[in-house]
């Protein structure tokens, strides 16, 4: 496994299980080109091979048998708040140190005999002191000073939230929900507000959470008597906004269509039932001047079939 990290948040990943190189944040994936990563991966893949003789390597010197063991080596440069640059590595063997490199001094430090082996074998090698401090005073800080560009481009993004209020009643209290979504950074304030008074005590809030695209959202909630809704308004600050948003809660209209299309079925049934009556009453009548009900039918689908098949699409839209 290899991880890279900047200011201790990782932002690449590799895993020889997964056998790939991994992006861990957006701005890094943002500000690196694929065919960047893609190389990487063959390094990682070339690396793993080389660990493998490498950790197989140090059990022998060791003269230990097979078992679980490991290799950890830790890496990199810091660029410190005056400008200078302080770089350090570090190899470990099984939890204990190995070697280390001193760029101050440009000496390896050798633990022990084992290490003496391996010192000796870089320099063959011609990993030598100099590679080292080249690579952690200059390398290292060129690739560290271009990942908090990349870093700090995305920080300065700015997307502002979409602010949706809604309202529900519930067993005579109405809920008043206020939900922010999409924003960017995730640096945001939501409250309350009842007339000039923001209402932190009554309010409920849910946490900021991330989406997938790399924004965030959430919400804030509370309770009031729902002849007062009018006085309720939703405050929400955000980097992205000029200036602070007030929201208020503007019912739809879709309780009075409820209302509506009640209203018309029950006078519907009422027009059907008088239809019905007025027909039984004809011919009743008709049948009492007749002498009987032989010979007559009622037939009633022609209304029910027009009820059904030309329905007024205002009072029940098609889907």
């Amino acid at each position: 496994m290899s991880t890279g990290y900047l200011d201790g948040i990782p932002f690449v990943r590799y895993d020889s299980e997964r056998g790939r190189v991994e992006l861990l944040t957006q701005w890094m994936e943002n500000g690196v080109e694929p065919e960047h990563w893609e190389r990487k991966t063959q390094t990682c893949e070339a690396w793993r091979h080389v660990e493998t003789r490498n950790l197989e390597t140090a059990r022998e010197r060791y003269n230990q048998s097979r078992g679980p063991h490991t290799r950890l080596w830790v890496y990199g440069c810091d660029l410190l708040s005056d400008g200078s640059i302080r770089g350090s590595s570090r190899l470990g063997y099984d939890g204990r140190d190995h070697i280390s490199f001193d760029p101050k001094s440009g000496k390896f430090m050798l633990a022990d005999s084992s290490a003496e082996t391996t010192g000796k074998h870089w320099e063959q090698e011609g990993i030598d002191a100099e590679r080292w401090t080249n690579y952690l005073k200059h390398e290292c800080p060129e690739l560290l000073r271009k990942y908090v560009g990349y870093r700090q481009k995305e920080l300065e993004r700015k997307v502002p939230p979409d602010v949706h209020v809604s309202g529900r009643e519930e067993h005579g209290t109405l809920i008043l929900s206020c939900h922010a979504y999409g924003f960017y950074p995730n640096t945001i304030a939501v409250s309350w507000m009842k007339g000039g008074e923001t209402l932190d005590q009554e309010t409920e809030w849910g946490g900021i959470a991330p989406n997938s695209d790399g924004t965030f959202h959430t919400w804030a909630r509370i309770e009031v008597l729902p002849e007062e809704r009018e006085q309720y308004r939703c405050r929400v600050e955000h980097p992205g906004m000029p200036e602070p948003g007030i929201f208020a809660w503007e019912p739809t209209s879709g309780g009075n269509l409820t209302v509506v299309v009640a209203v018309s079925i029950i006078a519907a049934i009422l027009i059907l039932t008088v239809l019905i009556g007025f027909s039984i009453w004809r011919l009743q009548s008709a049948n009492t001047r007749d002498g009987g009900w032989e010979g007559t039918r009622i037939h009633l689908a022609p209304f029910w079939e027009s009820c059904a098949t030309d329905s007024d699409p205002t009072l029940f839209p098609q889907g």
